[in-house]
């Protein structure tokens, strides 16, 4: 079984999208569809950081 990780609290402990704007995104949610792309880019970023960005091959 698959242990089951927050993403948002990793990345908010790790420091690695440390302004305020990032901050509040994690912290609340997207708002709106800007915010939910922005979203998007610091979830591929921390896949991409943890090594889960792997290409099948």
């Amino acid at each position: 079984m698959k242990e089951e990780i927050d993403w948002r609290k990793e990345l908010l402990a790790s420091k690695k999208f440390n302004n305020k704007f990032s901050k509040n995104i994690l912290e609340n949610g997207a708002k709106n569809y800007m915010q939910e792309i922005y979203m998007g880019y610091m979830y591929s970023r921390w896949k991409k950081i943890r090594g889960l960005d792997l290409p099948d091959q």
